[in-house]
C-alpha cells in the first residue's frame, strides 16, 4: 500500500499519524549498504531534493507530521512516507520529490517511524507558567 500525505492527514492525532507510518525495520537492516553515497548526493546536493524539502517543511508549517500543536525546534527531517530504492535515485524517479509522499518529521519521530524506539517517546513540550520554579 502506497502511503500518501493526503490519506495520512485524514488521522487527526500523533499516535494515528505515527502508526500509519511506522515502518519497523531490524536495526542494521541494509538499505543502501556500499551505495550510500546515492542517497547522501541527493540529500545534499540535488537541486530538486533541496526545492521539494523546502516545500514540504513550509506546508507542514515546520510541524512534526504536519500537526501545528507539535512545532519542531530542533533540525526538520523531510522523511520519504516510501522507502526509496537506488534506482529510484539513479533513474531521477519523480516520486522521490512528490510533496504527496513526503513529511515533516522531528529526529525523534523519524526513528519512531523507523525503529519504533519507544524508550525516546517523542512528547509535547513542557507548558511553563509565570511564578512556575519547578524544573520538571
Amino acid at each position: 500500500m502506497k502511503k500518501t500525505y493526503s490519506e495520512m492527514i485524514k488521522l487527526k492525532t500523533y499516535e494515528e499519524r505515527l502508526e500509519y507510518l511506522q515502518d519497523i525495520n531490524p536495526v542494521g537492516k541494509e538499505t543502501f549498504g556500499h551505495n550510500r553515497y546515492l542517497n547522501q548526493a541527493l540529500y545534499q546536493r540535488d537541486p530538486r531534493w533541496k526545492e521539494a524539502r523546502r516545500k514540504v517543511i513550509i506546508r507542514d508549517q515546520g510541524c512534526d507530521l504536519g500537526l501545528e500543536d507539535r512545532p519542531i525546534y530542533d533540525k526538520v527531517i523531510v522523511h520519504h512516507m516510501n522507502p526509496i530504492t537506488e534506482d529510484d535515485i539513479i533513474n531521477g524517479n519523480p516520486d522521490v520529490f512528490d510533496p504527496e509522499g513526503l513529511v515533516s518529521t522531528s529526529d525523534r519521530t523519524h526513528r519512531k517511524i523507523h525503529y519504533g524506539d519507544a524508550d525516546k517517546d517523542a512528547k509535547l513540550p513542557i507548558e511553563r507558567s509565570p511564578g512556575d520554579t519547578k524544573l520538571w
